[in-house]
């Protein structure tokens, strides 16, 4: 993973990104991982990092958009 970055959220509780595969990880508050991509520019990447709504960004512009598993 290329970053990670701890975010204030009651669903999530971090944000990371992985430049070489372009895909986007989201920690779950209870746990579990999400990877999204690949194909995620960085820059929404970025942008999720530091929404002051992470859950509601992940849920309008992330789910809709890439391919979703476990990791």
């Amino acid at each position: 993973m290329t970053w990670e970055k701890n975010v204030y959220s009651s669903m999530v509780s971090s944000v990371g990104y992985d430049r070489e595969t372009k895909e986007l990880y989201v920690t779950w508050v209870r746990g579990k991982r999400s990877i999204y991509g690949p194909g995620v520019p960085e820059e929404l990447a970025t942008d999720l990092a530091n929404a002051a709504s992470v859950g509601s960004m992940v849920n309008a512009e992330i789910k809709p958009y890439f391919q979703h598993r476990y990791g």
